[in-house]
């Protein structure tokens, strides 16, 4: 059964269009891809996530984030846009374009009526999610096969955030790489099909490039995988007694920091 198609729902962020445009011409050739939810963020969604990392952080903290998101985006950005767009470029001359038959749905509410309406007419076997949303079970739960997270991380050691960068910032460099679970009512602690990694250069490519990356370079594994899971034949790997960490969102001092010792040669 494993070899079968399968049907999905590709659930991502509308700004990232590695994951509408690149991973939705994936996930159609590869399976019988029935919808497309994507995410426009509100304000009030913004303002959300900047008192919950206040609470995580603090005041200097939060300061501490916005500082590394005004440096970076200085720094890096030009360049990351330029390497996202050639990475665009090639999946869009190796897939396909969606064809228009396959309906989108554009919200700011992932766990609103209309995402759960739109969902379930769909009925996918799976639901492929790329976004920064808690899901609530009446909508992961939907597909047959659950709605399965593409997470940016190798959990349970690095769950919530920026799971590369931070495992960069540790030292922790084996555990750069990207895990395919399934939702479940925590924040990425479901039961974990895969692990994916791929041979990045931390001092020349960066945090976003890397993450990116090692999802990109692993497709064809993680078409097998997928059909696996949804054909039952998937065995979760075991996670006890592993370290568990939530993650916010990357800083300027730890970033900084890592820039220094990758540059000395210290890992």
């Amino acid at each position: 059964m494993a070899s079968e198609r399968i049907s999905t729902v590709l659930l991502c962020h509308a700004e990232e269009p590695l994951h509408t445009e690149g991973v939705a011409r994936w996930l159609n050739a590869t399976t019988e891809l029935r919808g497309i939810i994507r995410i426009h963020d509100s304000r009030r969604t913004f303002w959300r996530r900047v008192k919950r990392e206040w609470r995580r952080s603090g005041t200097l903290g939060l300061a501490d984030v916005f500082a590394f998101r005004v440096y970076y985006r200085l720094e890096r950005g030009s360049y990351d846009a330029a390497w996202e767009r050639t990475a665009l470029d090639a999946l869009e001359r190796e897939w396909p374009a969606v064809p228009a038959s396959v309906p989108v749905l554009d919200t700011d509410r992932p766990n609103g009526k209309e995402c759960e309406t739109f969902l379930r007419a769909r009925a996918p076997d799976a639901v492929v999610a790329l976004c920064k949303h808690i899901l609530q079970p009446r909508i992961f739960e939907i597909p047959r096969a659950g709605t399965l997270i593409f997470h940016d991380g190798i959990a349970p050691e690095y769950r919530n955030a920026h799971g590369c960068f931070w495992a960069m910032a540790k030292g922790d460099f084996d555990r750069v790489g990207l895990t395919v679970l399934r939702a479940d009512r925590g924040i990425d602690t479901g039961p974990i099909f895969g692990y994916f990694r791929y041979g990045y250069d931390p001092v020349r490519q960066s945090y976003v490039e890397i993450s990116n990356r090692v999802l990109l370079d692993n497709l064809a594994e993680i078409t097998d995988l997928l059909r696996r899971i949804v054909a039952g034949e998937a065995q979760a790997i075991p996670s006890d007694g592993k370290a568990s960490g939530i993650w916010g969102q990357p800083r300027l001092t730890t970033y900084l920091g890592l820039k220094r010792r990758l540059r000395t040669g210290r890992r």
